[in-house]
């Protein structure tokens, strides 16, 4: 399941943009590969991410796994449901299972990532 109008990075995090603002996660893929969900480690809105830089890692029965942003910017919400229930990333990992928000610096960024045909090539499911 690859959603059409989404951006997508080589790292499995999907983005959402809305505005100057992207929503991010990471993608059904992803959290195929890394089974049941058990914990993702939430920043604080506010804090400042780095294109391509760890913001978090999300962990698993079998792994635990840094989680990249795919822009540079601040966090202005984060998903505090998954602080009770890290497991509605493997059940909705492209609606109520979204990580963070964050307000974009460089709109050009998203240049760099790839759109739903070529993450499908990426991930070699053509």
């Amino acid at each position: 399941m690859i959603p059409e109008g989404l951006k997508y990075s080589k790292e499995h995090e999907w983005v959402n943009i809305e505005g100057d603002t992207v929503t991010i996660g990471i993608t059904d893929y992803a959290q195929g590969e890394l089974g049941d969900i058990v914990f993702v480690e939430l920043p604080s809105v506010g804090t400042k991410v780095e294109y391509m830089q760890p913001f978090g890692t999300i962990e698993a029965v079998k792994a635990v796994s840094d989680i990249f942003s795919p822009v540079t910017g601040e966090i202005v919400e984060v998903n505090t449901a998954l602080e009770a229930d890290a497991g509605i990333v493997n059940s909705d990992p492209y609606g109520s299972g979204w990580i963070i928000k964050v307000k974009i610096e460089d709109g050009s960024e998203l240049d760099q990532l790839l759109d739903a045909a070529e993450y499908q090539e990426h991930i070699g499911q053509n």
